[in-house]
């Protein structure tokens, strides 16, 4: 049995060719360059230890009550509108979109596993998003990385979607912490002001707000005010 699954097949374009990518050349801030770059190498470097811990047990928790393979591998649309190989750990039933195609998920969506929710409300499904942080595709902190099909409908539904892939898509972001996950484009268009906000006005003191943040949505489940 495979342990990682692809949905690939359903967003396999190597871009997003509609509209126009956006420019890569970036926020306009000191600290949108190297220096953060430098901080997301030794942040993820340093929450990799602890983090293989918990892969290792939330992987054992996912075989031994979900058929169907542990990762879960998706194109996802990241800086200048490039895509790369986006995993995260399987959380919903194998094959959830196989007669769907892509869809967001419902707040009690029942195609999540048990497992697979305490996995969400704890956020350690986006462990493996560490190894896309190492590798480039990623930031520690940014806007959430989206899949190319959304990509093209919220660019052509929504003024300035773009300018979000100026910075590099994090594993959690200044969007995240205030709203919950996207169900519907009204919801990602009340969460692109904060990604918005934060493209125009990314420095480190910015990223270590979001951080703490990160910390108090885990540990309390509730959203920043």
């Amino acid at each position: 049995m495979s342990l990682i699954s692809s949905s690939a097949t359903t967003d396999r374009p190597a871009s997003v060719q509609e509209p126009p990518v956006v420019s890569a050349a970036g926020a306009r801030t000191p600290y949108a360059g190297a220096p953060k770059r430098l901080l997301d190498m030794l942040g993820a470097l340093l929450l990799l230890p602890g983090a293989l811990v918990l892969l290792a047990l939330a992987c054992i928790a996912i075989r031994l009550t979900s058929p169907g393979p542990v990762l879960y591998v998706q194109r996802r649309v990241g800086r200048g509108g490039r895509e790369f190989s986006f995993v995260k750990l399987r959380t919903m039933v194998d094959g959830a979109e196989r007669e769907t195609g892509p869809v967001w998920a419902a707040p009690d969506d029942q195609r999540i596993t048990p497992v697979g929710r305490l996995l969400r409300r704890l956020r350690l499904d986006e462990l493996p998003q560490l190894w896309c942080v190492l590798r480039g595709d990623m930031s520690l902190i940014g806007p959430r990385p989206e899949r190319p099909h959304f990509v093209r409908r919220l660019r052509a539904e929504l003024p300035h979607y773009a300018d979000r892939l100026r910075v590099r898509p994090g594993i959690s972001g200044w969007a995240q912490v205030h709203r919950p996950a996207d169900t519907c484009v009204a919801d990602v268009a009340e969460k692109l002001c904060w990604d918005l906000e934060y493209v125009r006005d990314l420095t480190l003191g910015l990223d270590l707000r979001i951080a703490l943040a990160t910390v108090y949505v885990v540990l309390t489940d509730r959203f920043v005010r």
